[in-house]
């Protein structure tokens, strides 16, 4: 069964940079697509980013296009989010989820493993 550790949230003003990390365990993480998603207060859990099994395909939501950057590391497991350029609005507890396929996709219902979530929270 997939595990996987999220790391990196905090408090940051607002125009500032945050770096998520999410360690992956329990499966071949080389073979699978990776995604962030959020959550803010009193709202539903929305796509932010998503990557393929080896990088070359990226989704970025609209909202944090040309301020966020999703990556991965094959070797050391372990997929990144970089956050730039941070609003009010891009606060939310922030989730890494393992896909079902090598295939990177924008729906929650292809992905099969969920982190606890890394709270983040940017104060204008």
């Amino acid at each position: 069964q997939v595990q996987l550790v999220e790391s990196g949230g905090g408090l940051v003003q607002a125009g500032g940079s945050l770096r998520l990390s999410c360690a992956v365990s329990g499966r071949a993480f080389s073979r699978y697509a990776m995604g962030w998603f959020r959550q803010a207060p009193g709202k539903e859990r929305e796509f932010v980013a998503s990557i393929s099994w080896n990088g070359v395909i990226t989704y970025i939501v609209d909202s944090v296009k040309g301020r966020f950057t999703i990556s991965r590391d094959n070797v050391k497991n372990m997929v990144y989010l970089q956050m730039n350029s941070l609003k009010p609005e891009d606060t939310a507890v922030y989730y890494c989820a393992g896909g079902r396929t090598s295939y990177a996709s924008r729906e929650s219902i292809d992905y099969d493993g969920w982190g606890q979530g890394t709270q983040v929270t940017v104060s204008s």
